[in-house]
């Protein structure tokens, strides 16, 4: 029954996929489209970031309705978001230096 279930979210997660490729592909030929679709990624990670401090805040001023386990969670998504990022970025820069240093 688990396996089943395990297949039916992998096939939603490839539908949402194909479909989320087939609306950034046009965007990927211009680069104002990938200065955008970069731009919104680092202002979602940002927001990422501002929402767990402000639930970290909350809590440590006492706030009763913060459950501490949110508030690890939403701190290490927001983390690891911000890591995924700094990878991403590094292999940008890489991948310029190399096409820079090509002999043509």
């Amino acid at each position: 029954m688990q396996i089943q279930q395990v297949l039916a979210e992998m096939r939603a997660l490839q539908a949402r996929a194909s479909g989320a490729a087939s609306e950034i592909a046009p965007a990927a030929n211009s680069p104002a489209d990938f200065a955008g679709l970069l731009k919104d990624s680092v202002d979602h990670i940002a927001a990422m970031q501002n929402e767990a401090t402000a639930l970290a805040n909350a809590y440590e001023t006492g706030d009763k309705s913060i459950d501490l386990t949110k508030v690890m969670l939403e701190v290490q998504k927001a983390g690891l978001a911000f890591r995924a990022m700094t990878e991403v970025r590094n292999k940008l820069l890489d991948a310029y230096t190399q096409v820079m240093n090509m002999s043509v």
